[in-house]
């Protein structure tokens, strides 16, 4: 197999893919800016996202208060299995202190999906 980024082809495999772009807390979490996994429902990303991150618990504590922004629109109380977020599509993660709101966040842990937490 060859590596896209040898090839030229790297701005058509982008265009496959989902941009999931972490501020502040989650960047520094992550480890990274960005990820780019397969398209699909807000679920489904964020669940690509949990895997590529497995092992990491900083990263999943702050990915639990996180508000999402699917493009620029928020999730808000929106179903995760419910929106999708298309190839070449971007969605954020924003903690509370990214402009996340603490008080409507989302509940992202496993098995939460869309669920409001209780703070």
């Amino acid at each position: 197999m060859t590596d896209a980024s040898t090839t030229g082809n790297r701005d058509v495999e982008r265009s496959a893919t989902v941009t999931v772009r972490y501020w502040a807390a989650a960047r520094a979490a992550a480890g990274r800016e960005v990820d780019h996994v397969a398209p699909g429902s807000v679920a489904d990303v964020l669940d690509a996202v949990r895997a590529l991150h497995d092992g990491n618990e900083r990263f999943m504590r702050v990915l639990e208060i996180c508000s999402v922004l699917v493009g620029e629109e928020p999730l808000g109380g929106a179903d995760p299995t419910g929106v999708t977020v298309p190839a070449g599509g971007q969605l954020e993660l924003l903690p509370p202190f990214a402009g996340g709101a603490r008080e409507t966040h989302q509940n992202l842990s496993v098995g939460g999906h869309g669920r409001r937490a209780e703070t």
